[in-house]
């Protein structure tokens, strides 16, 4: 019988896994560790930050990484997920499924009034799970990698 998958809040004894994971994400950009190591403890101590892992017995096999402030055009805060990445072989399985409604959870606990996120890939899993295309994303370097 597998173990029970669990998402709860990332620490930094979870920095390894979390980096490997989002390093295999990234599409733009090459992942560099002291750059992680830096972003990584700036975010566990950020209100609003919500840094997540799912893990059962062993390493997390996926994380999302998102926030919740305040806006006006929505009348209230919202959440944003800005990274999410799931493992290959526990794809399909649940865990992405499982990081998405736990930020939903935290986000509507932070008095969130909307959930968004920009991507390029999995339209069809965010329509599953009752998200609606509704923007373009655009974007622009400020500094050189």
């Amino acid at each position: 019988m597998a173990d029970a998958l669990a998402v709860r809040q990332a620490r930094h004894g979870d920095a390894r896994a979390i980096f490997a994971l989002s390093s295999e994400m990234a599409t733009s950009y090459l992942v560099e560790w002291d750059s992680f190591d830096r972003s990584l403890s700036a975010i566990l101590g950020t209100p609003g930050a919500h840094l997540l892992v799912a893990a059962s017995s062993g390493p997390p096999r996926g994380y999302l990484l998102g926030f919740t402030h305040p806006t006006f055009f929505a009348n209230g805060p919202v959440g944003r997920v800005e990274e999410i990445a799931v493992h290959p072989g526990s794809r399909r399985q649940g865990v992405g499924a499982a990081l998405m409604a736990a930020f939903e959870d935290a986000a509507r606990s932070d008095g969130c009034r909307v959930s968004a996120l920009a991507t390029r890939r999995a339209a069809s899993f965010y329509r599953a799970l009752g998200y609606t295309a509704n923007a373009e994303y655009f974007s622009k370097q400020l500094l050189n990698p």
